[in-house]
């Protein structure tokens, strides 16, 4: 259904830009032909305010994906073709087979895995099969349009105008796009997890040549699998809080999100608000190529995500015949395993072909990443099994969302469509209730299942790091199904881990227990995480925070937007005074740094003791204290670091007390002062001065720290050691605090730490970065009257010229 926009009095300007020819595309690699680009009369009002924020006006579900495609497009084209072009399968091709992949969309080491990958996908008509699936199970009419609409509006961009961003401009690679390609840049975010985790395992698989037979050790493979997963929750992490009615000034709800994203490339988010008058008035981050608010607000609630512990993959191990190993045993009756043979177009060279291996299970997968080896031999091989493989519901998850009158509404679409791949939801409305839910498509393995069918490496593996290992050569091994769950072999709703209407409700990536510490949940499956484990430092400052903002009571959006800013270093609340303490007894003032020469720390000693415990960028000794800490943790084991141990009974407030006489402490000390006069850095320096990114030449400090101290506002910045830190990788990103004070219009902050923009050219490349220097934040412009009245509107009508 359309909507006339009559209703709204709009000055619009219509885009006129003359159509710049596009470079001619080189036809495609072999295999699958691609869909021809989409075509039909789409239109949407697109209204920017100040920092290049789009209101994004439409008349139906399509109009509002080609406004936002084309309005991604403008801030963002070189990314996002980017994306495309690895989705398609054809970075080898323009970039060369050995150079490093996109990080974004998978976890290919190299090009040619990647494409290998993504030329399989596209060739099994994977995507194909569920846009066509019916929904629940498949995507709904309105998500199609989206997809379609997006795929329309961001070639109507291409078409008339001209690209100013260097990292693309003039680039063959750069070409109109479809609807699939669209479609498939979501299913390789829903597969991050899974089979995007175990690219090069399912790209590099060959059957064996040798009888040699090479099983994986348990215990390191059960630790790797434990860091492998630990790893990816600290680097794509994130924080969120819910308070209820019973905390707040007004009775009503307040939520402030706090995601941990990549500063580059194509999981960044993008902030956009999008209307379809009468359907839809929904505002936000949306990661890029997506047409849907992925983290966002509407006029009642308001929600975040935060990485989840589930592990969404699971290994069958297969017993091979012993005569051929590409035939498989399940229940004493041989099956043969599945060939893709697959082709790459290669820059420089001839194309590639390689050959993957499909089970009834999933592909055969020889690692996870670069450090869980799993050796297909002559009598054993894995095979990995993705339940979001076939899930391609995130966006109808997103537009329930966006829809939502309240947390009820919030929680009966996750039930409905089950679409969110690898993250929690915390969320809070205008009436006064918190939520918190680890509502994720797991594979349906319960601790009995595990119990019963763990081949003795799952034994190990399963808990200590979630990741099961069963016998595929039992059928009664099988995942089965849940009666209320949308597909088969992932878990219904009814057993999710939910928390309602608690005082608070956080999360900062450990697992779902200790969402309140007073109300800790319990009972769910160790596939979903673990209970009665040391939380991480930063979740356990989270807890202590929001537990003390709740028992104060009478919160506003004041006091999450302190709480986000605060930059309190809970490790250093922790150990900075015992090491100050012990630094200063060090005799002479001396400690032997890890080269064996002495180094003078006596001015370390005075630094740390006079530090304020904060990151912030006018801090000093937070430098000082953020490099001394990474040291010293990365070389003194955890069950070394600290006098009192963890105690289940206790555990927001253990472990403590720094063990001072810990081997490596001093030489932690010794080796910070000297790497900082190293790089030309007085120990004494405010955090700002080297905590910088370069924008255009001029550098921006940047609040905040690192994941092992705990801070909320986190960062992962880059270290030079000439200069000091000189770039974030990941971190803050689409930042907001929302509440309600009882008028239309929801009171709102926002703050999108990197800016709209990554062209160099763009007016939107650092504004918000500057802001975010400073600490200060974007008010939303939600209602129409405060859209109207922005002083910087500026109204652009978009149209699809047949």
């Amino acid at each position: 259904m359309r909507i006339r926009l009559r209703r709204f009095t709009l000055t619009a300007v219509a885009l006129l830009t003359a159509a710049t020819a596009l470079p001619a595309a080189a036809s495609p690699a072999q295999g699958r032909p691609e869909q021809r680009p989409s075509h039909g009369g789409l239109s949407a009002v697109i209204r920017y305010t100040e920092y290049g924020i789009p209101h994004i006006l439409a008349g139906s579900y399509a109009d509002l994906g080609f406004g936002t495609g084309w309005a991604q497009a403008a801030d963002q084209v070189c990314t996002l073709a980017d994306g495309f072009v690895t989705v398609r399968g054809e970075r080898a091709r323009y970039f060369g087979a050995d150079a490093p992949s996109d990080p974004a969309l998978s976890s290919a080491a190299r090009n040619l895995a990647g494409d290998l990958y993504f030329r399989g996908v596209r060739e099994a008509g994977t995507v194909e099969r569920l846009l066509a699936t019916p929904e629940p199970a498949g995507p709904s009419r309105a998500a199609k349009d989206l997809m379609r609409g997006f795929a329309a509006g961001y070639n109507a961009w291409l078409k008339r105008n001209r690209i100013t961003d260097p990292a693309c401009r003039n680039a063959a690679w750069v070409r109109p796009v479809t609807t699939l390609d669209v479609a498939t840049r979501g299913y390789a975010l829903a597969v991050l997890g899974g089979q995007g985790r175990g690219v090069d395992g399912i790209t590099a698989a060959r059957p064996p040549t040798t009888t040699t037979e090479v099983a994986p050790d348990a215990e390191r493979t059960a630790r790797a699998a434990r860091e492998l997963f630990a790893a990816e929750s600290a680097d794509m992490g994130s924080n969120a809080v819910a308070f209820s009615g019973a905390t707040t000034a007004d009775r009503r709800g307040l939520l402030l999100g706090n995601p941990h994203y990549p500063w580059q490339g194509g999981r960044r988010f993008w902030q956009s608000q999008q209307t379809i008058p009468g359907h839809l008035d929904v505002s936000g981050g949306s990661l890029l190529g997506t047409a849907t608010i992925s983290i966002g607000h509407n006029a009642h609630v308001a929600w975040s995500h935060t990485v989840a512990t589930g592990v969404t993959l699971n290994l069958h191990q297969l017993t091979l015949d012993p005569v051929y190993p590409t035939v498989y045993v399940v229940d004493g009756r041989r099956e043969r395993m599945t060939q893709r043979h697959v082709t790459v177009a290669v820059e420089d060279g001839p194309p590639v072909t390689r050959t993957q291996w499909w089970t009834r299970y999933g592909p055969v997968v020889t690692s996870l990443g670069a450090s869980v080896p799993l050796p297909w031999t002559t009598t054993t091989a894995y095979a990995l099994n993705d339940p979001n493989a076939v899930n391609l519901r995130a966006s109808d998850t997103a537009l329930g969302f966006s829809r939502a009158r309240g947390t009820d509404d919030v929680l009966a679409a996750l039930r409905r469509t089950q679409g969110l791949p690898w993250v929690n939801t915390i969320a809070a409305d205008s009436r006064g209730h918190s939520l918190f839910t680890q509502s994720q498509v797991l594979p349906r393995v319960t601790d009995e299942l595990a119990g019963r069918c763990s081949t003795p490496l799952g034994q190990v593996t399963y808990p200590s790091s979630g990741l099961a290992v069963l016998d595929g050569s039992r059928g009664d091994c099988a995942l089965g199904r849940d009666a209320d769950a949308v597909q088969p072999g992932i878990f219904g709703p009814a057993r999710m881990p939910v928390l309602k209407d608690a005082p608070y409700a956080e999360n900062s990536n450990d697992s779902a227990w200790l969402a309140n510490a007073e109300r800790p949940l319990t009972g769910y499956e160790r596939v979903f995480g673990n209970v009665g484990t040391a939380r991480s430092m930063r979740t356990r400052g989270a807890l202590e925070d929001v537990a003390a903002m709740a028992g104060r009571g009478r919160l506003t959006v004041r006091d999450l937007q302190a709480q986000q800013f605060a930059d309190r270093v809970p490790a250093g609340d922790l150990a900075a005074a015992d090491a100050a303490k012990a630094c200063a007894a060090l005799p002479g003032g001396t400690a032997a740094g890890s080269d064996g020469k002495a180094v003078d720390v006596s001015e370390a000693c005075r630094v740390l003791a006079g530090w304020d415990r904060t990151m912030d960028t006018s801090s000093r000794g937070a430098l000082l204290f953020d490099r001394f800490w990474r040291k010293l943790t990365a070389t003194v084991p955890a069950a070394r670091l600290w006098k009192v141990p963890f105690s289940a009974a206790d555990p927001v407030r253990t472990p403590h007390t720094l063990d001072t006489t810990a081997p490596g402490f001093a030489t932690a000390l010794a080796d910070t002062a000297a790497e900082l006069r190293a790089a030309g850095i007085t120990l004494d320096s405010r955090l700002g001065e080297h905590q910088v990114v370069v924008r255009k030449g001029q550098r921006i400090a940047v609040p905040g720290g690192t994941e092992s101290l705990g801070v909320w506002n986190k960062v992962e910045p880059v270290w030079d050691p000439a200069s000091g830190y000189t770039e974030v990788s990941t971190g803050s990103s689409y930042i907001q605090a929302v509440g309600w004070d009882g008028s239309p219009c929801p009171v709102a902050r926002t703050l999108l730490s990197y800016s709209q923009s990554s062209n160099p050219h763009s007016a939107h490349l650092a504004d918000q970065t500057r802001l975010f220097s400073g600490e200060k934040w974007v008010t939303s412009r939600f209602c129409e009257k405060d859209i109207r009245s922005s002083p910087a509107l500026r109204v652009v009508v978009v149209r699809e010229r047949r």
